[in-house]
C-alpha cells in the first residue's frame, strides 16, 4: 500500500483492501477478546458479593459466543467462502406433498437470510400444479453466505401428517438442495458460445408488466455437459440472459473443481464421498418432534425454530466437522 504505483491498478488494489479488511476483522476482535478475558479473570477474583460474580458470568458467557462466531469466521477461509450463493430447491417425487415442502424449505432459507441481513432474489420458479413449488433458484446476497450455505447441499426429508391427505396418513417428503458460489468476473471460465442452446419462452410466474406477455424467459443449455440454467423474474430478455449466463459460469467452474479434486483422491488411492444428493437432514413432525442432521447427528426438537430459519447450530457443527 505504502508503494507509489499501488493504485495503478484499481481492481488489483480494491481486492488487496478487501483482504486487508477481512484481515482485520478476524485479528482486532481476537485481540480484543483476549484482552476481556483478562479483566474478566481479574474482577472475578475481586468480586466479593454473589450479584458480581453472577454479572462475570454473563459476561463469560458473550464472550463465548463471540468467540465462537469467531471460530466459524476463521474456518470460512475458503476460496469462495466470502461470496454471494446461488442456491437451488427442487422437490422430488411426491407430487404436491414434495412441492409443498420444497416451498416449506424456501421460506426457511428466506427467513435465515433475513437474519442474517442478507438479501434474496428469486431467479427462477416453477409453481407446483396443487401447491408449492417444483423449483426455484435464488440469489443470496450477503457476508460470508456461500460460506455457510454451503454446508446445506443434499437431500433434506420431511415426516409429517400430511394436509392434502383426507385420510390424514402420515407422509414422507425428499427435496434436493444444491448451492453454488456466484462467481466472480476475475474468475476464468471458458465458455464456447458454439457450445449454447439459448431458448426463450413467455414467464410463468405471476402476471405483470412484461410478464405473461412476451417471451421474456431465457433458458440457456451447455450442450457438452447437458448443464441447464434458466431465468425469468428479470425485467428484459437481455436481464435474464445475462443472470443465467451468471449461473452458467458458476456451475461449470464447480464441475471443474469437483472433477479436479475426485481425480486427486484417486491419484492419492482414497475414496471421496460426494454428498451431492445424499440425505443430510431429516424434519420429524409426527409422530414426534424433531430435526435430526445426519452428518453431525446436531438435533432438537424445536422444529419450528428450524422452520423460521434458525439453522445455525447445523451449519456450524457441520463446518467444524469438516475442519
Amino acid at each position: 500500500m505504502n508503494q507509489p504505483n499501488f493504485w495503478d491498478n484499481s481492481t488489483q488494489s480494491n481486492q488487496l483492501m478487501k483482504e486487508l479488511k477481512y484481515l482485520k476483522s478476524c485479528v482486532e476482535p481476537f485481540d480484543q477478546n483476549t484482552k476481556r478475558l483478562a479483566d474478566l479473570k481479574e474482577l472475578s477474583q475481586l468480586a466479593d458479593d454473589q450479584a458480581l460474580l453472577e454479572e462475570v458470568e454473563r459476561d463469560l458467557a458473550k464472550l463465548q459466543d463471540e468467540v465462537n462466531a469467531l471460530e466459524i469466521q476463521s474456518i470460512l477461509a475458503g476460496p469462495f467462502d466470502r461470496n454471494n450463493a446461488i442456491l437451488s430447491i427442487n422437490a422430488g417425487a411426491g407430487g404436491t406433498e414434495s412441492c409443498d415442502w420444497a416451498n416449506m424449505l424456501l421460506r426457511m432459507y428466506t427467513r435465515w437470510a433475513d437474519d442474517h441481513g442478507a438479501s434474496v432474489k428469486v431467479i427462477d420458479i416453477l409453481a407446483g400444479e396443487g401447491a408449492g413449488i417444483k423449483n426455484a433458484t435464488l440469489s443470496i446476497e450477503g457476508d460470508m453466505v456461500y460460506g455457510r450455505l454451503k454446508a446445506e447441499k443434499g437431500v433434506h426429508r420431511l415426516v409429517r401428517i400430511s394436509p392434502f391427505d383426507a385420510n390424514k396418513r402420515r407422509h414422507t417428503s425428499f427435496a434436493s438442495v444444491d448451492v453454488i458460489p456466484e462467481i466472480t468476473e476475475d474468475v476464468q471460465v471458458e465458455i464456447n458460445p458454439s457450445d449454447l442452446r439459448i431458448d426463450v419462452y413467455r414467464s410463468s410466474g405471476p402476471g405483470g408488466q412484461s410478464v405473461n406477455t412476451t417471451d421474456s424467459a431465457v433458458r440457456i443449455t451447455h450442450i457438452p455437459t447437458g448443464i441447464v440454467t434458466q431465468c425469468q423474474n428479470e425485467r428484459s430478455q437481455l436481464q435474464n440472459r445475462q443472470t443465467a449466463m451468471k449461473i452458467l459460469r458458476a456451475k461449470l467452474y464447480e464441475l471443474k473443481t469437483r472433477e479436479r479434486e475426485q481425480e486427486m483422491s484417486k491419484e492419492y488411492g482414497q475414496k471421496q464421498k460426494i454428498e451431492w444428493g445424499s440425505q443430510i437432514r431429516s424434519y420429524v413432525m409426527h409422530p414426534y418432534s424433531l430435526v435430526k442432521d445426519h452428518r453431525t447427528d446436531v438435533e432438537t426438537g424445536n422444529v419450528d425454530k428450524v422452520m423460521d430459519g434458525g439453522i445455525d447450530f447445523f451449519i456450524e457443527a457441520f463446518l467444524k466437522m469438516k475442519k
